[in-house]
C-alpha cells in the first residue's frame, strides 16, 4: 500500500558516517487482525547506543520492556471496508499473531475490537488519512495529518471511519506503571 524505505546510519570506529541499513520495509500481516499493515523499522530491548558498533534490533516482546523502544508505521483499512476472506481457524490465527507480534493479543481487551492498555509511552505521529482517537469514557478526537499524540499507557482504541487506509508512525518507549 506504502513504499516505505529504511535507512539507518551508524559510524566507523574511527567516527566517519556510514550507511548500516538501506532497504524497503515490507509490511508484516496476520489473519487475526484483518487488514492491518505493520511497518516494524527499529526497536531495541537495550538502551540505544551511538558510535560504532552494531545494535541489536528487536520487535520481540512487541511491546517493549522498560527502557526499550519500538519505531514501526502502521497501516490500517477502513472500518467499513470488506473484511479480507480469513480461511484460517481462529485458534490458529491467534497462534500466528502470538508468534509474529508477541504480547499483542493479550493487551487487547477481547469484548471491545482494538481497545487495549500498555505499558507504554506511545509518540504517535498521522501522516495519512483519518483516525479516530476514542477514551474509556466514549470521548472521541478526530485525527488528520499532523495530529500527533502522545499516549502514556492509557486505555484506548484507534477507529478508521473514512473511506481510505491511514497511515500512523509510532515510536512506543517501554515505561513502568505509577502506583
Amino acid at each position: 500500500m506504502f513504499d516505505i524505505r529504511q535507512i539507518s546510519i551508524g559510524s566507523e570506529p574511527e567516527g566517519k558516517s556510514r550507511v548500516d541499513v538501506a532497504e524497503a520495509v515490507k509490511p508484516t500481516t496476520v489473519a487475526a487482525l484483518p487488514g492491518i499493515e505493520v511497518y516494524q523499522i527499529w526497536g531495541t530491548d537495550s538502551t540505544p547506543v551511538v558510535g560504532p558498533g552494531e545494535q541489536d534490533v528487536s520487535f520481540a516482546p512487541y511491546f517493549p520492556e522498560p527502557g526499550g523502544i519500538r519505531f514501526l508505521l502502521l497501516t490500517m483499512p477502513p472500518e467499513n471496508a470488506p473484511a479480507p476472506e480469513v480461511t484460517v481457524d481462529p485458534a490458529e490465527a491467534a497462534a500466528e499473531a502470538e508468534r509474529v507480534f508477541p504480547g499483542v493479543l493479550a493487551a487487547l481487551q477481547p469484548d471491545e475490537f482494538g481497545r487495549h492498555r500498555t505499558d507504554t509511552v506511545d509518540v504517535n505521529l498521522i501522516l495519512d488519512g483519518e483516525l479516530w482517537l476514542e477514551l474509556d469514557d466514549g470521548t472521541e478526537t478526530r485525527l488528520t495529518p499532523g495530529y500527533c499524540v502522545v499516549q502514556r499507557g492509557a486505555n484506548h482504541a484507534w477507529h478508521n471511519r473514512s473511506g481510505r487506509p491511514v497511515l500512523m508512525a509510532s515510536v512506543l518507549i517501554g515505561a513502568g506503571r505509577s502506583a
